[in-house]
């Protein structure tokens, strides 16, 4: 098929090409399809790949490091429209099931390119090149620096419902701030304070509760995620009785169905009465630890309550969602610039959210 193209043109407008506009080609040089076709491929496969699959399915020749830079270049827009509040989720409170809205965030880390790394690879490229008599095709400007560390923490937010059938996660580079400034966004977005029933269930970091305790006020309750408490739980009672012992099992049990149906100050009154008068017996330390961790977090343990009240204690969603918006960036031998694992993680995240078809039909339309 053939499309002629005819170009209008003046000093003051410059060019227009309607037919472009038709193709979905008028900002950039790949169709809209092509587009969203290279980042569908990209979410669970490498660039080489997605490259390799998109040849043999859809008939189209583009290289690896073409998608790349297509699949990186769409998630920073989508990056950029999240944060300017021109994309969100799909639903407010008032569609989530029983009126009820589950609010999450974690941190999850991320494999970095660091410097040496980026150093060893153009001096490779730059044999290479040498080697097949070729020049640099790349654009004359400071080479981009590599991370100083091998891995950095991203932050991610989670929203959704009792039955999970309303859902929605962004993941940020940025730090604790930056996940509070996300908080805030979507909780405007979803009008939050109207829901009949919101309150979040987390690990209780203590940056994520500054967050949510500064950026997120309306929230009923702040719940700590049972199945981290019982792992607190289950490595003390290795520390005190030795791992895989009996009597390590039967201490974890006990403690872990008191705080459920008694309650955080009752597992407190029991914690103590596994004191000894040696403080260097085993385990003592972290029989320590655990009782000021549970201490800190009283109103975070008020399980018989939250139970009763129809709430949910465990952040399964949350953990879930981590794993989904990483998987594709920790791969064997993969590393990342910061600002393009957030790209592909928004990606990930808006195919996570059940919001992968709207964005690229709205996307379609206007091209």
């Amino acid at each position: 098929m053939e499309f002629v193209r005819t170009v209008f043109w003046n000093k003051d407008q410059g060019a227009i090409v309607p037919m472009d506009r038709l193709l979905g080609i008028e900002s950039s040089p790949h169709s809209h399809g092509v587009r969203e076709i290279c980042c569908r491929e990209s979410l669970n496969t490498a660039f080489v790949g997605a490259s390799e699959n998109i040849k043999r399915l859809a008939q189209l020749d583009i290289s690896s490091s073409t998608v790349r830079q297509i699949v990186e270049q769409e998630g920073r827009n989508l990056v950029y429209s999240q944060r300017n509040g021109q994309a969100g989720p799909d639903f407010t409170s008032k569609d989530c099931t029983n009126g009820t809205v589950i609010v999450g965030s974690d941190g999850v880390m991320v494999p970095m390119v660091t410097e040496k790394q980026k150093r060893k690879r153009r001096q490779t490229e730059s044999k290479k090149r040498a080697q097949e008599n070729r020049t640099s095709t790349a654009r004359a400007a400071r080479p981009r620096q590599g991370s100083d560390g091998d891995y950095k923490e991203f932050k991610l937010v989670t929203f959704y419902d009792d039955d999970k059938s309303h859902q929605y996660v962004v993941g940020t580079r940025g730090n604790h701030e930056a996940a509070g400034r996300a908080m805030r966004r979507i909780a405007r977005q979803l009008d939050l304070s109207e829901a009949r029933l919101k309150y979040s269930v987390t690990d209780g970091a203590v940056w994520i509760l500054h967050q949510l305790n500064v950026h997120l006020p309306m929230l009923e309750d702040n719940v700590l995620d049972f199945y981290h408490l019982r792992d607190h739980v289950t490595e003390t009672s290795h520390a005190l009785f030795g791992e895989g012992s009996q009597t390590a099992l039967s201490w974890k049990e006990k403690m872990m169905e008191a705080v459920k149906t008694q309650g955080s100050l009752v597992m407190l009154d029991r914690l103590g009465q596994s004191i000894t008068e040696g403080p260097a017996e085993p385990g003592q330390k972290e029989l320590d630890d655990l009782r000021e961790y549970v201490a800190r977090r009283i109103s975070m343990t008020d399980y018989p309550s939250f139970l009763k009240r129809g709430y949910d204690i465990g952040s399964g969603p949350t953990e879930s969602f981590c794993g989904c918006l990483t998987k594709r960036l920790k791969g064997a031998g993969m590393r990342w610039d910061k600002d393009n694992a957030e790209a592909v993680m928004a990606l990930a995240g808006l195919y996570s959210s059940n919001l992968w078809n709207k964005y690229w039909n709205i996307k379609n339309v206007a091209a």
